[in-house]
């Protein structure tokens, strides 16, 4: 296994003619995460689910490998990542450059422009909801001594168990820090949640999908995220109140659940 292949892009666009779309897809695919059940965070859990359903509407196999170190495995110490053949590829854009790599690619038949719009669409997820996340999961007081660092912390014994889970908060909120998002008090958090949603909605309006009938990486994302505010279950926190105030994203949550997912269910 090249455990230290980069998951830069630029890495596998270098690899495109290598492994191109004329070899198959692997039937031993692995999708590494934390254990879901215990020990994932739910801002981690959005990241995972963005990318299982990325796989799903590719039309890929792979099976889930939930490791308690899966951070410490990733070749950019975040999850998730996969395992294909030689290669390890972590977080959603490389792991989207890797699979299309391969010959599978579900903006081949958008125009430039629209595929320049919805990239400016998954930066605003990146910039808001995932920032929105870790805020309230990191810094938020409650959420993260009750929730957070108990589960972050759990796998491991003690003093770990107490020391990681503040290495970690003290890496979220230097991140924060950097881009404006440390000082923000909730209701100002929320008000940034809830235009993010606004301009989702208003993209989306009455389409399955954000660009018409097929599904892209946005649905993809955006899906990970926001069925990860509505389901997960937190002592504080009306983010799930916030995007239930529009239909159309709660509908479509709905439909890429049933439509992709309950496939694990069988």
């Amino acid at each position: 296994m090249a455990g230290d292949m980069s998951s830069s892009p630029l890495v596998v666009d270098a690899f495109q003619a290598e492994i191109g779309a004329s070899e198959p897809w692997p039937v031993d695919v692995c999708l590494y995460q934390q254990y879901a059940a215990e020990q994932i965070t739910f801002p981690d859990y959005a990241h995972c689910l963005s990318v299982k359903t990325f796989l799903y509407m590719c039309g890929l196999d792979f099976r889930v490998e939930q490791k308690t170190n899966a951070e410490e495995m990733s070749p950019s110490g975040k999850v998730p990542f996969i395992h294909v053949g030689a290669f390890l590829v972590s977080e959603l854009d490389p792991i989207i450059a890797f699979v299309n790599a391969r010959g599978f690619n579900l903006v081949s038949d958008m125009s430039d422009t629209e595929r320049s719009e919805m990239r400016a669409y998954m930066s605003m997820i990146e910039s808001i909801l995932v920032n929105a996340e870790l805020y309230l999961a990191w810094l938020d007081e409650t959420v993260s001594t009750e929730i957070t660092k108990p589960r972050y912390g759990c796998p491991y014994p003690w003093p770990l168990s107490w020391m990681l889970p503040l290495r970690k908060q003290k890496d979220v909120r230097a991140r924060l820090s950097s881009n404006g998002w440390k000082d923000k008090t909730i209701e100002q958090v929320c008000e940034e949640v809830r235009t993010c949603c606004q301009a989702l909605s208003e993209r989306l309006d009455e389409q399955p999908y954000f660009f018409g009938d097929n599904p892209t990486e946005l649905d993809a994302l955006v899906f990970g995220h926001l069925y990860t505010l509505l389901t997960t279950s937190l002592p504080e926190g009306p983010f799930a109140e916030i995007v239930q105030k529009f239909p159309n994203l709660a509908a479509f949550c709905k439909r890429i659940d049933e439509k992709f997912f309950k496939q694990e269910e069988n």
